[in-house]
């Protein structure tokens, strides 16, 4: 049902994008009976925002998906916001007959009575997710304290025989708890003192992960999104929060005034995590909206008659830094290498700034890139990529300070937002005297994972269609290459 993927020119080749119109926020994320459920915020009248349905796709490999007509519509409650969905396997919601099928919760958002109503409200299915009914007793939670009281996320509360919600309310977010799914009880709220409050808070997540593998030793993680502040360059972003739950409140491990930014990018936003993957499978599978709030209204692909995409689906893990500090890890998922075709491999080399370019004769537009250097007395080195006349992106590292950066200033399409071209960086500390860059290339996208996972950018970018080349460098000295490989990406569609 994929139209047009091939001739639109910024349309992706292996990241997820609507068959038209507008998309953002991923919302429903379920596996369920050997597939995985990615429904969506979509407005599928133009490409703009409008009253937001849920869109609806399945994959069953998280890389090629199926696109299924929109499966939640706009009713007397009013637009359908964000939310997700769980697989009641045991009937606990009355729903299934004794059976099971898919539950999902979310936002109905309305005017009523000149003020913006929020509530949450939920939708079964019975038939792997191909038809929805709406709850008769919609809507099922409010709080008319809160403007801003969206998005809840469900999870299974295993310690406690129990359903568990987080919901984002205003500056917070707030814990529900339930036995039907239906009925719901106030554990407690977090976050008015803690973390960052550049904007709204969205989106949240709440998961248990084991640390570096050991499931003796695990912790909660708390993922807010945050919406734009006019007065800042980033736009829209998502921090993250470790600590424990005790199945009513969340203990934040840091200090209150600590900030962890899930990524350093300027397009993952309102990222959520997949329910009910299969226990052998054990990963914590994401996906975000790759876009910012900043901008999304006006990204040249509007003009081919959509808008949105979805960053490559991760896994996200607990890992000690060697400083000794616990953190969050992204790793774009295994299924990924089945879209591989090798291209280039190239050993050890080393890198001057008079050095040939061995990238000159390769042209692409869709890519991966697995390189690993040693900083050597260079004061920088990494790749400029989807380059032409007056184009290109640059992923580098500062070796002087130990920082990642990227700079899309002059990478294409940039003029339809003041603040779209740009370059930031992060702190990415050599590890073991070596510095891992491996990079994902589509036609209007570029996703940067360095020191497996430890830092991760994600930028949009709209070059032309010819700007195809690439090129490695080292800057102010030399540094070593120790491995490169580069593989072309098979479209998805």
């Amino acid at each position: 049902m994929q139209t047009k993927s091939d001739q639109d020119t910024y349309r992706p080749q292996f990241h997820f994008s609507p068959a038209s119109a507008w998309m953002n926020d991923p919302n429903g994320m379920v596996y369920y009976e050997g597939e995985y459920h990615l429904f969506y915020q979509h407005h599928p009248h133009n490409a703009f925002w409008g009253p937001m349905h849920w869109g609806h796709a399945v994959s069953r490999d998280l890389v090629h998906w199926e696109h299924l007509p929109i499966a939640l519509f706009p009713d007397r409650h009013g637009a359908i916001f964000s939310g997700s969905a769980v697989v009641d396997r045991d009937d606990a919601t009355g729903f299934f007959d004794g059976g099971s099928g898919l539950v999902a919760m979310f936002t109905h958002h309305a005017e009523v009575e000149g003020r913006v109503l929020q509530r949450q409200s939920l939708a079964y299915s019975s038939d792997k997710g191909r038809s929805w009914t709406m709850y008769a007793g919609n809507p099922v939670l409010e709080d008319r304290r809160f403007v801003d009281y969206r998005d809840p996320k469900l999870f299974r509360d295993e310690a406690r025989k129990r359903w568990g919600m987080v919901l984002a309310a205003g500056d917070r977010v707030v814990f529900y708890h339930s036995n039907n799914l239906i009925d719901w009880t106030f554990g407690s709220e977090f976050g008015v003192t803690e973390g960052s409050h550049d904007g709204v808070w969205e989106c949240p997540d709440l998961f248990e992960l084991p640390i570096d593998g050991d499931e003796a030793r695990r912790r909660w993680v708390l993922l807010v999104s945050i919406g734009p502040n006019p007065e800042l360059p980033e736009g829209s972003r998502t921090q993250y929060f470790i600590g424990t739950f005790d199945g009513e409140r969340f203990a934040n491990d840091d200090a209150p005034e600590t900030v962890r930014w899930l990524e350093h990018g300027r397009d993952n936003y309102a990222g959520v995590t997949w329910s009910d993957v299969p226990a052998q499978d054990g990963r914590r599978l994401f996906i975000g909206w790759m876009s910012n709030w900043l901008y999304a209204d006006k990204t040249p692909t509007g003009g081919q008659g959509w808008r949105g995409a979805m960053t490559l689906p991760r896994e996200l893990a607990l890992r000690t830094r060697p400083d000794g500090d616990v953190a969050l890890s992204q790793s774009p998922v295994a299924e990924l290498e089945t879209l591989r075709e090798p291209v280039l491999r190239l050993g050890e080399s080393t890198l001057r700034p008079d050095s040939a370019n061995p990238l000159d004769r390769l042209a692409e537009d869709r890519f991966e890139v697995e390189a690993e250097f040693e900083p050597g007395d260079a004061e920088s080195f990494g790749f400029a990529v989807r380059s032409g006349e007056g184009q290109g992106t640059v992923v580098g590292y500062d070796a002087a300070r130990g920082v990642l950066f990227l700079d899309r200033s002059a990478s294409g399409d940039v003029g339809f937002h003041e603040r779209f071209p740009c370059r930031h960086e992060a702190p990415a500390p050599a590890r073991g005297g070596r510095v891992k860059l491996r990079l994902f290339v589509d036609r209007s996208s570029i996703e940067v994972f360095a020191n497996d996972g430890e830092v991760v950018m994600t930028d949009l970018i709209f070059p032309d269609p010819g700007s195809r080349g690439m090129r490695i460098f080292a800057e102010g000295g030399e540094a070593r290459l120790v491995s490169l490989e580069l593989y072309r990406m098979k479209s998805i569609w």
